[in-house]
């Protein structure tokens, strides 16, 4: 069932959104070789228990952590772990958080020291797609339009979409309808309207879109050992356009 949103509800999934975002900046000041992502982990989980909020993904299914943390050809879902990052290494980590009941759910991918013109182009890349998906949340597209739009870019750019992994309506709940694909054609699927309120996550591959599971029955990676990023933004769909949440 999809969920409309007050404009009440809306603006405490801002309030939500903006701690994410201000935390995701603190996490940039981070990012060097040597830091371990539980170490990150430990920032999130201090940084929410100091502005009165929890982390919504810890427990979720049995998940144990406060962030994932997806290195190199990691799609998602990677689990925090004491290995430091090196230099050259990119790691998307992807957070929700939990104001007073409110969600706010967002993921960006970091650059660990100089990497190669390659994992540049794939992280401006993402970060575009994930920009033009927005621009199409807008009332009376389609979720279509969303994928479309997203899946033609990175592919012009000789990048592929991830199809195994969506965004999602969220709010009151974590994971709610629709499922958001970030592919498709223009045009076609369900229609949007003001009050929903979805995250928009394309994850981008350098090689081939198939993914396959680790045995920890999380983490997917690339099936052909090739880098992966990700951006995500929740946002609310509005008389006066796309609202981003999770950006200050």
């Amino acid at each position: 069932m999809i969920t409309l949103k007050s404009k009440r509800e809306i603006g405490l999934m801002h309030q939500a959104g903006k701690l994410l975002a201000n935390c995701h900046k603190e996490i940039a000041k981070l990012i060097e070789p040597g830091i371990t992502t539980m170490e990150i982990d430990a920032f999130v989980e201090k940084y929410l228990a100091e502005h009165g909020a929890t982390p919504e993904q810890k427990g979720y299914q049995g998940y144990k952590y406060a962030t994932c943390a997806s290195i190199n050809d990691e799609i998602c879902h990677g689990f925090p772990r004491k290995k430091m990052l090196k230099k050259g290494d990119i790691v998307t980590i992807d957070m929700v958080f939990n104001l007073n009941g409110a969600l706010a759910d967002s993921a960006w991918t970091y650059a660990v020291g100089e990497i190669s013109e390659t994992d540049q182009k794939l992280l401006k890349v993402t970060k575009e797609a994930l920009d033009r998906g927005v621009e199409q949340a807008v009332i009376g597209n389609r979720l279509g339009d969303i994928g479309h739009a997203i899946q033609s870019y990175v592919e012009g750019e000789g990048f592929s979409v991830v199809r195994d992994f969506t965004g999602h309506g969220i709010g009151p709940t974590l994971h709610e309808e629709p499922q958001i694909l970030h592919y498709g054609q223009s045009g076609k699927g369900l229609r949007l309207k003001e009050g929903m309120v979805i995250t928009i996550e394309p994850m981008v591959n350098v090689g081939k879109w198939q993914s396959k599971m680790d045995k920890n029955g999380w983490t997917a990676r690339t099936t052909d050992g090739k880098r992966s990023a990700q951006y995500e933004h929740t946002l609310a769909i509005t008389k006066d356009g796309p609202l981003i949440l999770t950006e200050q």
